[in-house]
């Protein structure tokens, strides 16, 4: 993607689910949705379910969709914080512009983030713990759509 593209895909993130964005018509029975448009761009985060989740990001240019991001997570020990992760994921890196950085702590929480490949094709996982102990995974992949 080029660097125009990135950087509002970036922006859209952190206006949307990330930043507390308010949610829009649902597109499915019961799912979560949220966009961001600017210029000739658009951006959809859609998901289903809350302790148990999956979704899709997408990126159109134009009215073209270019680029698409699935992931399903879920929580899996007591004391998880979706305003931590909402935290992690307004740090998303430019260079990698899929979830939070490779690395964010506060308190007893640490947020952490591996991913392989790039913006034209990624997988990836993060994490989160709660004083040493795992409490949340989420597993994602993508890439362009050509």
């Amino acid at each position: 993607m080029d660097k125009d593209a990135i950087r509002f895909l970036i922006k859209a993130k952190r206006a949307t689910y990330a930043g507390k964005g308010a949610e829009t018509v649902s597109s499915r029975r019961a799912s979560h949705d949220l966009i961001f448009r600017e210029g000739d761009f658009m951006y959809l985060d859609t998901y289903l379910g809350g302790e148990r989740f999956a979704g899709e990001e997408a990126l159109w240019i134009k009215d073209i969709p270019c680029w698409s991001m699935n992931y399903a997570g879920r929580v899996i020990g007591e004391g998880f914080s979706g305003d931590f992760l909402k935290e992690a994921l307004l740090r998303v890196p430019e260079d990698k512009p899929f979830r939070g950085p490779e690395e964010y702590s506060e308190g007893d929480f640490v947020y952490r983030c591996e991913v392989t490949g790039d913006s034209e094709w990624f997988q990836g996982r993060e994490t989160i713990f709660r004083a040493g102990e795992l409490i949340y995974e989420c597993y994602y992949h993508g890439g362009t759509i050509k």
